[in-house]
């Protein structure tokens, strides 16, 4: 159900508003623990907002408050380590390389969610079916499943941030340079896949149509693809900074983790259920990684 535009509105004007709670409040608690490393202050900070996000979900009966949580909470994460006041002695090229390349990914995936949300009263999918068949135990399905694993996924996808923005000494290097083709890819497979869904999610002529055109001939889910590959990008960006940070690789692999076993299962599964020739589909085109179909 689409809101008219000034309801649209109002409703961006109140997500907004709620955003701006959830970083005041994430600000005062990352005040109140300022003499932690900064790593953990992020990591309270941001389950702080969390929290917020998920209240005002709670308040307003949608869970669907923190879909833009994902791609905001990492500036947010920069801005900190950029601009805090403990000491630095990261390069600062690196810095603003791997800044604008996360800036970038924030803004286009921020307006890819608002270019589809259709108001507050609009959910996801998976939240509504959730709710539906969960209904007692649903705030608690909210709270860990929806607002707090994937918060913790993206703090752990931001670890390589710390090398890159605060510690990490080495100079620029050729590992650089590959994190920059592989960010600067992953961006560009985002935004292509997403352009390509929505452009034929206009124009296609039936109900259950299935789009098997363009980088989708080659992944199911290329747009998931590109978010893992964004992530390994920077978890690049972190090794070069400080190869002893090479565990935060904890991040990136968290992420696939996330999109191969749980995102790429429940939309294969809605799409088998809504999609007769899916199943067809399926066995032709690979999940994520893209590679030439199968022919039969």
């Amino acid at each position: 159900m689409t809101d008219t535009v000034p309801n649209l509105k109002k409703a961006f004007a109140l997500y907004t508003l709620v955003y701006i709670l959830a970083l005041i409040v994430a600000g005062i608690i990352g005040y109140a623990v300022r003499n932690l490393n900064p790593v953990f202050i992020v990591l309270v900070a941001d389950i702080a907002a969390t929290l917020v996000v998920f209240g005002m979900g709670r308040v307003f009966h949608n869970a669907s408050l923190y879909d833009a949580y994902w791609s905001i909470a990492p500036l947010a994460i920069i801005l900190f380590l950029v601009l805090g006041a403990f000491p630095h002695s990261a390069v600062i090229l690196r810095q603003l390389i791997a800044s604008v390349f996360v800036f970038l990914w924030g803004f286009r995936l921020t307006w890819n969610w608002a270019h589809q949300w259709h108001g507050i009263k609009h959910e996801d999918w998976r939240y509504r079916d959730l709710r539906e068949n969960n209904q007692r135990w649903f705030w608690l399905i909210e709270l860990v499943g929806i607002d707090l694993m994937p918060t913790l996924i993206v703090f752990l996808a931001c670890l390589p941030l710390y090398p890159v923005l605060v510690v990490g000494k080495n100079s620029i290097n050729l590992l650089d340079m590959i994190a920059c083709v592989v960010t600067a890819g992953a961006i560009a497979i985002e935004a292509v896949a997403d352009r390509q869904l929505w452009q034929f999610s206009r124009q296609k002529s039936r109900s259950g149509e299935i789009m098997t055109t363009g980088l989708w001939a080659y992944s199911r889910h290329p747009n998931y693809f590109g978010e893992i590959m964004f992530w390994w990008g920077i978890f690049l960006f972190g090794l070069a900074a400080a190869p002893d940070w090479w565990w935060t690789v904890i991040g990136p692999v968290s992420v696939t983790i996330l999109f191969t076993f749980v995102s790429v299962p429940l939309m294969d599964k809605r799409n088998l259920a809504k999609r007769p020739d899916y199943a067809a589909i399926k066995k032709k085109i690979p999940a994520l990684f893209p590679w030439f179909p199968k022919t039969y």
